[in-house]
C-alpha cells in the first residue's frame, strides 16, 4: 500500500495522506508483456488528426533517436500534458448550442449535413476519456522502457501533478504504467498534488493580470465565414453565427477521441476545408494567450524551467515567481537526488515553459493568415498527453563533464541558444546560462502581473 501526499488538493473534502492500492479506473486497457506500442494509433481517426492542434491524440513527432555515441542519459525531466479529455463545460455548452440551431433548421434528407438531424450528443464535459488514460498510461511504460538503466529502489521517479483532476488521474495513470512495464519490481507514485488556487508551476493561473488576446476569436470571422454561410444554406432557418461554427468543428475532434473513431462532424468539416484555418485559429490562440506573443504569457514557465535548473545542477531553486517556496525548499516535496522527475500540466502552462526556455522562436503570427504556422505547429507542440524531455547526459571523450537535450514528442530540439550542433546536444553549464530570462524573473516582467 503506497501513499499520497496531498498539498492543498481542491477536489477532495480533506488534505492529508490518501491510500492507492491499485492502479486508478480510468485504466482500461489489459497490457501484453512485452508490448512497445506505447503511442495511441492516431489511424483510426484519419490521416487529418495529426493537425488538430491541441486536440490532435498524442503521437511522436519523429522515431526516438538515442544519444550521440559516448553520451548516456544519468537525469531525466518529464512535463507532459493531461490525456484525451471531454470538452470543458464552457466548449460543451457552446457545441449545444449550435447544435440545438442546426436541429431546429430545415435539412434535406440528402444533404451533407442530414446526420444532423438524428444526431445525440452525449459527451461529457472536462474529464479524461478512455483513450486519455492509455496515452498517460503508454507514456508510463514508455519511460520504463527508455530509461529503466536509471531507476532503482532507491532512485524512483519522482512524480507532481497540478491539482486539476484530470491531470491527477493522468499522473496515475502514467505511474500504473511504469509499474506495470517493469512488472511491478518499480512502483512509484503521485507524491505531490499542487492547489491550482496558490502559486503553481505546472498551471497558467499564477499571473493575476495576465489576459488573453482578442486575435484568435477575430481570426474565427475570418476562418469561420464561408462555412458558415454554406452551412446556414443547406440547414435553412438556422441562423449558425461563425463562433457556432467553429464550435462544430471542435466537436469532430473531441467526438472522435471520445468515441475512438473518426466523427461524421470530421468528414463534413474535411469535405469544407476547415482543418487549416482551425489549425490557424490554434496557432493564433496559443501564440497570443501564453506564448511569446503575450507580454505575460512566457514568463509563466519561468517557475518550472527554474524547478528544472535545480534539478539538473542539484541546488536549491532560484525563483520568486510561480514557484511555492514552501513546497520547493522540503527535500521531501521536492528532492534533488531523483534521476527521473515526471511533472504532470497542461497545454496553457506548457507553451509558457517553451518560450520562457527559447524553444520554437517565432515572430509574430499573421492575425488573418497562416504565415508561420510551420514553425509554431501546435500539434507538434501539445497534442494531448504531449510532453518535453529534457535528458541530462554524462559524455566520456572530449571535455567530459554533463550534457543537455531537449525532445519535444521526441523530436529533438536545435538547442541554438546554448551553442548545440546538428545532435542538439549543449553542455549543462552552456544550457543554464542560456536561460537568462527564467534566472531574472522574465527580465522582471513578473511584476507586471501584480502591478496595479
Amino acid at each position: 500500500m503506497t501513499t499520497l501526499l496531498c498539498i492543498a488538493l481542491t477536489f477532495y473534502a480533506f488534505c492529508g495522506y490518501i491510500a492507492l492500492g491499485r492502479p486508478p479506473d480510468d485504466i482500461v486497457v489489459d497490457i501484453e508483456s512485452g508490448e512497445t506500442g506505447f503511442a495511441a494509433d492516431p489511424s483510426g481517426f484519419g490521416a487529418d488528426s495529426t493537425n488538430w492542434s491541441q486536440y490532435s491524440p498524442y503521437y511522436p513527432v519523429e522515431p526516438y533517436s538515442a544519444p550521440p555515441e559516448g553520451c548516456v542519459v544519468d537525469q531525466v525531466h518529464i512535463i507532459q500534458r493531461h490525456g484525451a479529455r471531454y470538452p470543458t463545460s464552457g466548449a460543451a455548452k457552446r457545441i449545444q448550442a449550435a447544435l440545438a440551431k442546426l436541429q431546429t433548421a430545415t435539412i434535406q434528407s440528402n444533404s451533407s449535413l442530414a446526420f444532423a438531424l438524428n444526431y445525440s450528443y452525449t459527451l461529457g464535459q472536462d474529464s479524461l476519456v478512455s483513450l486519455g488514460a492509455r496515452e498517460s498510461y503508454g507514456a508510463g511504460q514508455e519511460a520504463y522502457a527508455r530509461y529503466a538503466s536509471i531507476v532503482d529502489a532507491e532512485k524512483m521517479p519522482f512524480v507532481r501533478a497540478s491539482g486539476s483532476e484530470r491531470v491527477v488521474q493522468s499522473a496515475t495513470n502514467w505511474t500504473a504504467g511504469f509499474a506495470a512495464a517493469s512488472n511491478d519490481v518499480y512502483t512509484p507514485v503521485l507524491s505531490v498534488i499542487i492547489s491550482e488556487q496558490g502559486n503553481d508551476t505546472l498551471d497558467d493561473s499564477s499571473c493575476p493580470l495576465h489576459t488573453g488576446s482578442d486575435i484568435p476569436g477575430t481570426y474565427i470571422d475570418v476562418y469561420a465565414a464561408n462555412m458558415t454561410d454554406v452551412l446556414n444554406t443547406g440547414a435553412y432557418g438556422a441562423n449558425l453565427s461563425n463562433a457556432d461554427t467553429h464550435a462544430l468543428v471542435t466537436l469532430c475532434m473531441f467526438e472522435s477521441v471520445a468515441k475512438e473513431e473518426r466523427s461524421a462532424w470530421c468528414d463534413l468539416f474535411a469535405e469544407l476545408g476547415a482543418l487549416d484555418g482551425f489549425a490557424h485559429w490554434a496557432a493564433l490562440d496559443k501564440y497570443y494567450g501564453t506564448g511569446y506573443g503575450n507580454e505575460l504569457g512566457p514568463v509563466q514557465g519561468v517557475g518550472y524551467i527554474n524547478e528544472l535548473l535545480a534539478r539538473l545542477t542539484n541546488t536549491p531553486v532560484n525563483d520568486s515567481t510561480s514557484t511555492n517556496s514552501t513546497l520547493d525548499s522540503n527535500p521531501e516535496t521536492f528532492p534533488l537526488n531523483r534521476t527521473v522527475y515526471a511533472d504532470f500540466s497542461h497545454d496553457n502552462l506548457i507553451i509558457p515553459v517553451f518560450a520562457a526556455m527559447g524553444l520554437f522562436p517565432t515572430d509574430p503570427l499573421d492575425p488573418t493568415g497562416a504565415a508561420g504556422q510551420a514553425t509554431w505547429n501546435v500539434s507538434t507542440m501539445v497534442p494531448f498527453a504531449g510532453r518535453m524531455v529534457v535528458e541530462r547526459l554524462a559524455c566520456a571523450g572530449g571535455e567530459g563533464g554533463k550534457y543537455v537535450r531537449v525532445l519535444v514528442n521526441q523530436a529533438v530540439q536545435p538547442l541554438v541558444f546554448c551553442g548545440a550542433e546538428a545532435d542538439g546536444v549543449c553542455s549543462l553549464d552552456a544550457f543554464v546560462e542560456s536561460q537568462a530570462y527564467a534566472r531574472s524573473r522574465g527580465n522582471g516582467t513578473w511584476a507586471a502581473c501584480f502591478a496595479s
